[in-house]
């Protein structure tokens, strides 16, 4: 019987010398592997996330922030939940458990280890759905985008999307600027995914940097709310308005209409109410163009302010198709078919100019150009060279039609004249000095165009109604009958616009306004767009001290 004691002792003392063989194998001799699996289980490398830079207007107001927020995601090869467990889940997320189940076989058939359950959850949320301590669930930081001045901006400053990325708008411009660099690190977590130690920054997190906008926020409100109150008043599909430096060429204001909450984010309206109508909206100017059609009469020396024209009997045959007035006015100067915005009269100026003359002055001033101000979408426009002299083409071409532009082209036009004839950049960012400017008329010429704008606003003009109390104002009305959809004009649809400049000795803002399908009572440009024009102007000039 001894050999059998010999063989249990031998059995005990391999299998004893065989643990400690094989903890000398993994110990010693198979280290690395070891460690591999213990670090593949608790190490993992993670972004750092960063924060988006602020949008603030130029006295450092912010019109765009973020904050941070929550997601909630899982990996469904380790979230099994109880049937109690993934209600109370359902019931913190306010989701149906239904979903919940087919986020995680989805994630399952796809071989997915991380899907979104939901996410830009504010922390009390997420404090919640970690209290749960559920194996395979997980929360993360991220931030969201906040916009403080809510719709009156919203076109302008734009939205980012749901990973934080600039959309629309001036997040989408300079969404590089903005975003910053996320970074990366090695961190150890537990089995439930929670952070026990930070190891190593692989990559240092950059924020994103500031951008400062030209636009005030106290003028950007301002125009909003008058705009607002005039497309609700007169009933129009949509509007636009724009405030300019004359000196710095930075944009103070630009609001448009209709608008969306920016900050509700599955909320936003349909895609028009996206769009920065001010830059990408295209129209026939109508009678705002006169000015520049009498200045290049003036600058060729066909016409002078006080030249004889006779509009009589209010219309007039160009080949085969008739222009007309819509009051006969007989005899006028050049001043007064600019002030009473005659068709027949500004016609009769144009026609006797050279070809292409007319085409040409419009180019310098800025038409059928983009302004360079870097915003999404924007349109440069459309101006036609082929206008043979005599022809119908040039004479419609005189009052503003065969030719698109948006607001804002007409604003940087209007701004020539304001600034003694020299054409500066327009810019939506602040500007801490005055820009490079090009000659685009004598400034002497400047200076007569103004004087005929101040005539429109009084009390025989086409536009009293836009005159400011205290200050002298020059401007032009505009009215233009809408292109259909499938060509040609359509009957009682127009644009109603009116453009100017205040104070008229030394202009410090142009102000714009268009009014678009206005189907109330009143659709004239003088009458629909004049007053809103003159409640932004004088608001304006106030809150700059502009002493009247």
């Amino acid at each position: 019987m001894a050999w059998r004691l010999y063989f249990v002792l031998s059995m005990i003392y391999l299998a004893a010398f065989g643990l400690v063989w094989r903890v000398y194998d993994l110990s010693v001799l198979d280290q690395p592997f070891l460690r591999k699996q213990g670090d593949g289980r608790v190490l993992r490398l993670v972004d750092m996330p960063t924060v988006r830079g602020m949008i603030v207007d130029r006295n450092g107001f912010p019109l765009a922030v973020s904050a941070t927020v929550y997601s909630v995601w899982i990996n469904p090869f380790e979230f099994s939940p109880t049937k109690s467990e993934l209600f109370s889940l359902s019931q913190i997320l306010h989701v149906k458990q239904q979903t919940l189940a087919a986020l995680m076989k989805r994630g399952e058939r796809a071989d997915r280890e991380f899907v979104y359950l939901q996410r830009g959850l504010p922390p009390h949320i997420a404090n919640a759905v970690n209290g749960l301590h559920l194996p395979g669930l997980y929360t993360q930081v991220e931030y969201h985008r906040y916009y403080p001045e809510g719709e009156s901006t919203a076109q302008l400053v734009g939205i980012t999307d749901i990973d934080d990325h600039g959309k629309e708008g001036l997040e989408l411009a300079y969404n590089q600027w903005l975003q910053g660099v996320r970074g990366q690190q090695w961190v150890i977590k537990d089995r439930l995914g929670r952070t026990i130690d930070q190891l190593k920054i692989v990559k240092e997190q950059e924020p994103g940097h500031h951008l400062v906008l030209s636009i005030d926020r106290r003028i950007q409100y301002l125009a909003y709310r008058e705009l607002l109150n005039s497309v609700t008043v007169n009933k129009a599909t949509s509007g636009s308005a724009i405030v300019l430096d004359v000196k710095t060429g930075e944009v103070l204001a630009m609001a448009n209409l209709p608008s969306f909450n920016p900050n509700q984010r599955f909320q936003r309206g349909n895609h028009g109410d996206l769009r920065n109508r001010a830059v990408t909206d295209m129209f026939e100017p109508g009678s705002t163009i006169k000015i520049f059609s009498i200045g290049g009469a003036l600058e060729k020396g066909e016409v002078k302010p006080d030249t004889m024209l006779n509009t009589y009997p209010g219309w007039m045959r160009v080949g085969h198709n008739l222009i007309k007035d819509v009051h006969s006015k007989g005899p006028m100067t050049v001043t007064q078919v600019l002030q009473r915005s005659s068709n027949v009269g500004v016609s009769k100026i144009v026609l006797g100019l050279p070809t292409g003359y007319l085409e040409g002055f419009l180019r310098r001033v800025g038409f059928g150009e983009a302004t360079g101000i870097t915003f999404p979408g924007e349109q440069s426009g459309v101006l036609s060279s082929d206008h043979p002299t005599g022809t119908f083409t040039l004479a419609t071409l005189a009052f503003g039609y065969g030719l698109s532009a948006t607001p804002l082209q007409l604003a940087r036009a209007y701004l020539v004249i304001a600034n003694d004839g020299k054409k500066i950049p327009i810019t939506l960012l602040k500007q801490d000095e005055i820009p490079q400017n090009e000659r685009a008329m004598d400034p002497k010429l400047a200076k007569s165009l103004v004087t005929m704008l101040q005539s429109v606003l009084q009390k025989e003009g086409t536009g009293y109604l836009a005159n400011v109390p205290d200050y002298c104002v020059a401007g032009k009305t505009g009215t233009s009958v809408k292109v259909g959809a499938h060509g040609g004009y359509e009957k009682h649809h127009y644009i109603s616009s009116f453009i100017g400049m205040a104070p008229c000795d030394h202009p410090r803002l142009v102000v714009v306004v268009f009014i678009n399908d206005p189907l109330g009572k009143a659709y004239y440009g003088g009458v629909v767009s004049g007053p809103v024009f003159s409640k932004i102007m004088e608001g304006s000039l106030r809150i700059l001290n502009v002493s009247p």
